[in-house]
């Protein structure tokens, strides 16, 4: 079964579950961006307006205005990183630069291998073990740029 297909299937079942409409919309992009590398491609929004009979433009909408989604093609591992001021403060300025020497991209790009896309975040909301990165939702603080050459190492290799 292709990815479109697949998504139709999801599509039915989120719809069999009687939610509001724009509850199912949400988890329809949230299936769309997991069968397609963490992002929504046009051919996967299309499909979501044509079953939800939801307009075009409001699917494109709310796949731009939520930072959890995305219309370009991510990495296959989304890395945010926490720029708020307690993060910054304890040596979160060191780590970004440590995050993309080490990845070879700037903030907002995909590394050549589309293994990684590097994000931040305002917040993370885990202020007292800052700095702070979020990896596929998982978090990591207390980072170092050593700490975190591990933590990408441990990704590259995928035994975490």
């Amino acid at each position: 079964m292709n990815e479109i297909e697949e998504l139709k299937s999801r599509i039915q079942k989120i719809k069999a579950k009687k939610m509001e409409s724009g509850d199912e919309l949400l988890m329809a992009l949230h299936a769309a961006q997991e069968l397609f590398n963490n992002s929504i491609p046009i051919e996967a929004a299309e499909t979501i307006s044509e079953l939800l009979k939801v307009k075009m433009n409001r699917v494109y909408e709310l796949a731009t205005f939520y930072s959890m989604y995305s219309t370009r093609p991510r990495g296959k591992h989304l890395i945010r990183f926490c720029e708020s001021l307690p993060c910054h403060v304890v040596g979160g300025k060191e780590v970004v630069k440590t995050l993309k020497t080490i990845l070879g991209v700037e903030v907002g790009e995909t590394t050549d291998d589309g293994l990684f896309t590097l994000e931040t975040s305002s917040c993370l909301g885990l202020c007292g073990v800052g700095p702070v990165m979020m990896i596929d939702g998982e978090a990591y603080g207390n980072l170092t740029s050593e700490r975190v050459k591990e933590i990408i190492d441990s990704y590259r290799g995928e035994k975490r």
